[in-house]
């Protein structure tokens, strides 16, 4: 197998809301009817990479805090016969799951950016991942964690490039114009370290674009993490209810889902967007945004319709902060 050309390409798969059983994805409880022992959430998740593959979609994104995602994306490349090469699959690390696969758990995840960390993690990730593991990154950088300074992770990370293995970062926060900038101009062995930038864009929370443009223009990878803002912007969501996402969608007879995907798509600079669909119905009506004209879009975005969607980061972050795990 080899990867598909097709515009599905451009989309990727997340797996945070597909490898624990609680997830901040509005409506998230409502998706699993099957149940979410282990076993029955392997199941599911089995289905949906399935229908993804279906589809021509070849990234999958994984981390060691998402439960048993690496585990069952294993499972699932073992079972379909996959090829290293096939699929490019990303995971991070940084964040240790905790939840003990309990849905009111007092802790879901906890953050660790040490040097220790990544040892433990990466040796944990590539247990599971081994060949098909192609990119590995720092979950959820931020200036306060210190992650971008510590040497002995920087170094870490330049030897797993060395392996073969290509490193970058995820960023959240309000900040993440400036993680990302700290992070372009990191190099090791005489050259840039990172060679992929994943962070949240969607036509809510717009802070990191010019970043992402500079990162682009200096030919690192750009990914697009919470398209859909955790649920924000599909049916379920205020955002895709009511306001200019829901009115342009009604003008373009499409789903507020599809239309986010689409002005994230439209992005010159966007690589990979990622999906984060907890069902195979989730998956189809994300990727109708492919459809949709990226020109009309993209005028919608600057100046146009969606334009007057955009929130102050900080009130977005505090927004999503106050999101429930369900």
């Amino acid at each position: 197998m080899s990867p598909d050309p097709s515009p599905l390409a451009r989309l990727g798969l997340g797996l945070a809301a597909l490898g624990r059983p609680a997830y901040i994805n509005l409506g998230h409880g409502e998706d699993f009817p099957g149940g979410r022992t282990p076993e029955a959430m392997e199941r599911h998740a089995h289905v949906v990479l399935d229908a993804a593959w279906d589809l021509g979609i070849r990234y999958v994104d994984a981390a060691r805090s998402y439960g048993q995602a690496e585990a069952f994306l294993r499972s699932w490349l073992v079972a379909r016969g996959i090829a290293p090469g096939a699929v490019v699959v990303g995971s991070k690390w940084g964040y240790r799951y905790v939840g003990d696969w309990r849905l009111e758990a007092e802790r879901h995840e906890v953050k660790d950016h040490s040097a220790a960390a990544l040892r433990a993690q990466l040796a944990e990730s590539e247990a599971l991942l081994g060949p098909w593991l192609a990119l590995y990154q720092i979950h959820s950088a931020t200036p306060e964690s210190g992650v971008l300074d510590d040497a002995a992770v920087l170094d870490g990370l330049a030897e797993l490039r060395a392996r073969g293995v290509e490193v970058g970062l995820s960023t959240s926060g309000p900040g993440q114009a400036g993680t990302i900038r700290r992070a372009l101009a990191i190099e090791r062995d005489g050259r840039p370290l990172f060679a992929s930038v994943q962070a949240t864009w969607n036509v809510l929370e717009r802070s990191a674009e010019p970043a992402l443009v500079e990162a682009r223009a200096l030919c690192r990878t750009v990914i697009v993490k919470e398209a859909l803002a955790n649920g924000r912007l599909t049916a379920r969501g205020d955002a895709g209810r009511a306001g200019p996402v829901a009115a342009l969608a009604a003008e373009l007879s499409a789903t507020p889902d599809a239309v986010a995907i689409a002005a994230a798509l439209a992005r010159p600079w966007a690589d990979v967007v990622l999906l984060g669909a907890s069902t195979v119905e989730q998956l189809r009506s994300n990727v109708r945004g492919v459809g949709l004209d990226p020109a009309a879009l993209a005028r919608a975005l600057d100046g146009g319709a969606l334009a007057a969607a955009a929130e102050a980061p900080e009130a977005y972050w505090r927004k999503r902060a106050a999101l429930p795990w369900r």
